[in-house]
This record gives C-alpha cells, sequence and structure tokens, in this order.
C-alpha cells in the first residue's frame, strides 16, 4: 500500500456513519459513500465527498470497507446480498464492520465473504458516538487476524484514540456487548441521578462540575448529563438501537450461564422507551421517566 491515504468506502450515513465519513474525509482519505437511503448522502455530496449507487460500486477498488449499519442483518444485506460487497472485494481489500452485531454471526459471514472473494473480516464495533467519530478519538474494540488488524494502521490513525485486538473474528464484537453492559446501566443510572437532584432542588446542571475528579466522574457524565438536565435531546444514540444491543447481551448471557440481573432491569427501561414511541429519539430522553411531570 502506497503512502497515500489508503482509499475507504463507507457503507452506513446514518448519524454515526456520517460522522465518520466526515472524519475520514477530513483526514484526507479519498472516500466513497452508500447509504440504503439515498437523501441522507446529500449533505455528504455538498462536503465533496463521492457516493455510490450500491455497496458493491462503493467497494469496488477500496482499499478498506467500512460498515456502519444498524444490525447483523443489515451487514448481511450489503455485504453478502444482491450488489453486495462480495461482489466486488478481494484478497487485497479488507472489510471493517463497525455494526453492532451477534459475534456468531459476525463469524459466519466473515467466513462466507472469505470463500466468495478470500476478503478478510474485522468486526470493529466503537464507542464513543458520533462526537468521538468527528475528533478521531473513538474506542474500538477489534476481532481478527494480527496481521490483518495491523493493516487496517491507517484507519485507526485516523478515527482512533485506541484500537485493541481482543482476539480472532468475533471478540470484537463480544467485547462490544461489555462496553454496552456499561453504557446502558450508567446511562438509567444518570437519568435516575438527575431526576433525584431536580426534584432536591439541587442546581442539577453543575453536577459534573461537582463530581469532576471523583469516583463518580465519567465521560458520560460529562457528555450526556448536561444533555438530560437542558432537555438538549439531539441525536447522539438512538434508544431502540441500544434496545437491540440489550436484546444480544441477554442471549450472550444466556448462552454462557452468566447472570445479569441490573442490565435485566436496565433493558426493561429501554423497553419502556420504545413501547412508549421513543426508540428513534435519544438515549438521554429516558430522563423523563424520572424527573418531575411539569419538566416533560
Amino acid at each position: 500500500m502506497s503512502s497515500e491515504p489508503p482509499r475507504v468506502a463507507c457503507l452506513g450515513a446514518g448519524v454515526l456513519g456520517a460522522a465518520i465519513i466526515r472524519r475520514l474525509h477530513d483526514r484526507g482519505h479519498p472516500v466513497v459513500a452508500w447509504n440504503r437511503d439515498p437523501a441522507k448522502l446529500k449533505p455528504l455530496r455538498a462536503l465533496g465527498i463521492a457516493t455510490a449507487a450500491t455497496p458493491a460500486d462503493a467497494a469496488r477498488g477500496a482499499d478498506f470497507v467500512i460498515t456502519c449499519v444498524a444490525d447483523g442483518d443489515a451487514v448481511a444485506a450489503v455485504v453478502l446480498g444482491r450488489n453486495g460487497v462480495a461482489e466486488a472485494g478481494s484478497e487485497s481489500s479488507t472489510l471493517i464492520d463497525m455494526s453492532t452485531c451477534a459475534s456468531g454471526q459476525t463469524r459466519s459471514m466473515a467466513r462466507t465473504l472469505r470463500e466468495r472473494c478470500a476478503m478478510p473480516w474485522l468486526d470493529a464495533p466503537i464507542s464513543g458516538g458520533a462526537p468521538a467519530a468527528l475528533e478521531g478519538r473513538m474506542a474500538i474494540m477489534v476481532g481478527g487476524e494480527p496481521a490483518v488488524f495491523q493493516r487496517a494502521d491507517p484507519i485507526w490513525a485516523s478515527l482512533a484514540r485506541k484500537a485493541t485486538l481482543m482476539g480472532p473474528v468475533g471478540a470484537g464484537q463480544s467485547t462490544k456487548m461489555i462496553n454496552q453492559v456499561l453504557v446502558a446501566g450508567g446511562l438509567a443510572l444518570l437519568a435516575e441521578a438527575a431526576g433525584l437532584a431536580t426534584r432536591a432542588g439541587i442546581d442539577a446542571a453543575r453536577i459534573p462540575e461537582a463530581l469532576a475528579g471523583g469516583r463518580a466522574d465519567s465521560t458520560q457524565l460529562q457528555e450526556m448529563f448536561p444533555k438530560m438536565v437542558a432537555s438538549e435531546f439531539s441525536i447522539t444514540g438512538r434508544a431502540g438501537l441500544m434496545l437491540k444491543d440489550l436484546e444480544l447481551i441477554h442471549d450472550l448471557a444466556r448462552a454462557h450461564d452468566a447472570p445479569m440481573p441490573v442490565t435485566a432491569t436496565v433493558a426493561e427501561l429501554y423497553r419502556r422507551m420504545v413501547a412508549e414511541g421513543l426508540a428513534d429519539r435519544d438515549n438521554s430522553e429516558m430522563v423523563r421517566f424520572f424527573r418531575p411531570t411539569d419538566l416533560g
């Protein structure tokens, strides 16, 4: 591979996918983007980013193909389906799946892709959300072969504060489940704490400042608590997608006979969000369940 930034095809231009595309473009990578809904590509084209009509068209000639879509079935469709990546892939390119999927499904898709076009697979789910993607400070947990992981160093350098190889294909997805146990549980606790602070008459907006540096401090406290207090519910992560991840966690825990009582309770809160029509809203809106009703 030359010293020039590698060519990247990016499949999926949702909130997170669009942030990844913009970051790679800003870092000088030649990027071609595809999305199931072409309307979401319009803002990217305005930035000078090339777009493609199909996943295969985007992948053709790319050094790396990054998928960032809703779930494992969506990954299978864009990679292995009609006009998918497998029709244009080769052993000299690399599939990097940044979606969140079941580890077993990931291993199956990786085997099929290798059989069809010899293209290697890295499962590389991410944490940090769109703000971290735009600033190149995501945490990326990776499953795959060490040599393929090293091949992707230019991608990690552009997108990640830290990329960690956790084991063979599927290990990145299993690690993401651990991440989501902590993230989803943390969000629920922040919502509960914000409700209590408001009801107790504390200046809730100053909680992150007051707790900074202590044992209760965290990235989520500093980023998400202010959103909850200010009712600033711009989309950084959708409740419906978090519930999907919590269902995957349930399946993984059941397969390994792991008790998860706290996470099960958190999942019920997300089921309530979805049942009340908040599936496509930001996770921070969970605070509505805990604060006084006159605040909405």
